[in-house]
């Protein structure tokens, strides 16, 4: 309608999505020396074949998946939303993979879902190069990576450079002992890096901290189709049998693309943004059971069998905020040797011995109307009532939300909202 043309046009602030992926690296407490391995060269300047990085982008939405399945599973997620960028934890992965060795490096390839025999080091260095330069040319994303050295401490030269050149890491050289000014700076980097949305990533230091590495995702999409902030009403969200929360409640009458997943008793909504992005929201008869069998192949199947209809549309307006320690995690998924003695890390460092200390992950989520209550006309059509029945489709329980990219299906954030008000 010329209305909603018209919201489009006056503003379109809308849906927020922030990430930051940390990685924290610290002095282990032995120091025993470290045979070299045969890792290929780290610098990268080229881009990828196209089956490399489509190789790495197919094992890049697989660990997405079983990611966001890990939380879901794990015991500090139940009954909470979930919410995080996929992407980013693989970047900051792999950027510590430029430094890891022997069996450590193995874990990691194989924990993100790199094949060690198809793929190298420096072909992973280079899809991550491709997908990050890509991410570069998007107005509405900014996606990249930073480290933090501590000044007395030497790294292999060959480490820093494979991250600046694949990874367009930004350096810095900071002194871990001065544990507050340190954690500020980093906490400065990163508020500045995502728009003020996530501005306490680092809460304390250890004192046997090195180095930071941290990858970081900021998305502000607009909808292809905003909603009218008038239409917005309070409305009741059930988030379990016992539990009912006011929110305020989103709503539009439009033609959209929905499918009906019948395999798994789920509804699933495209909103497309302006650009090349959309988001997909899955209401699911039981999320147990969506949690339980997602996987890559669904995405695709609910991208390729969409259908256009008139629907009447629901959608909780909502922020939130989640924060994880991905150390039980990932060390679930198999990536375990770095958090401990067996830790390999000799191409970061090979005088001392390293370890990961902690692995941080903070998103936030911020989904609004995305339009103008500055707009100056009214207008008052007057039709005859129409018999034909609109269906309604009503995300006012618990439901999943994923944002892609619809050409690659790359998948940016993923994550459920079981209460939109917390």
């Amino acid at each position: 309608s010329r209305i909603t043309q018209k919201f489009t046009m006056l503003r379109a602030v809308g849906v927020l999505w922030i990430l930051s992926a940390l990685v924290c690296v610290g002095r282990g407490h032995h120091h025993e020396g470290h045979g070299s391995s045969d890792q290929t060269d780290q610098h990268t300047t080229v881009p990828s074949s196209t089956n490399t990085v489509s190789l790495v982008k197919s094992a890049n939405k697989d660990f997405a998946l079983r990611l966001y399945t890990n939380l879901a599973n794990h015991a500090d997620s139940q009954g909470k939303n979930i919410f995080f960028s996929p992407v980013s934890v693989s970047v900051a992965l792999a950027a510590l993979s430029v430094g890891a060795r022997g069996e450590t490096h193995e874990q990691l390839f194989t924990g993100l879902g790199f094949n060690s025999s198809l793929l190298t080091q420096a072909d992973v260095d280079q899809a991550f190069y491709s997908l990050l330069y890509n991410s570069r040319s998007q107005e509405d994303a900014s996606q990249g990576t930073a480290v933090f050295v501590d000044d007395q401490f030497k790294t292999q030269p060959e480490f820093l450079d494979g991250l600046k050149q694949s990874y367009f890491a930004d350096g810095f050289t900071v002194d871990f002992t001065q544990s507050t000014e340190s954690a500020n700076t980093i906490n400065k980097y990163v508020e500045e890096k995502t728009h003020g949305k996530i501005d306490k990533m680092v809460e304390s230091l250890d004192e046997n901290t090195v180095m930071y590495l941290l990858s970081y995702i900021y998305y502000k999409g607009k909808w292809a189709t905003p909603f009218d902030p008038q239409l917005t009403k309070q409305d009741m969200f059930t988030v379990d049998e016992n539990t009912q929360v006011p929110v305020q409640m989103m709503n539009m009458e439009d033609t959209f693309d929905v499918y009906y997943d019948q395999a798994i008793n789920t509804s699933v909504l495209h909103l497309p943004f302006t650009n090349s992005y959309s988001m997909l929201l899955m209401l699911p008869d039981d999320m147990a059971t969506l949690d339980r069998v997602i996987c890559p192949g669904h995405v695709t199947k609910w991208l390729q069998r969409m259908e256009s209809s008139k629907y009447e549309i629901f959608i909780p307006k909502f922020s939130i905020k989640t924060s994880y320690s991905l150390k039980d995690v990932l060390s679930q998924m198999g990536m375990t040797d770095m958090f401990g003695d067996k830790a390999d890390l000799s191409g970061i460092s090979e005088g001392q011995k390293l370890v990961v200390s902690e692995i941080v992950h903070h998103a936030a989520l911020d989904v609004d109307e995305v339009g103008a209550t500055a707009a100056a006309a009214t207008g008052i059509e007057i039709t005859f009532a129409s018999l034909r029945f609109i269906p309604v489709l009503k995300f006012n329980r618990p439901f999943m939300v994923l944002i892609t990219e619809r050409n690659t299906e790359d998948i940016l954030f993923m994550g459920k909202i079981i209460n939109p008000t917390i």
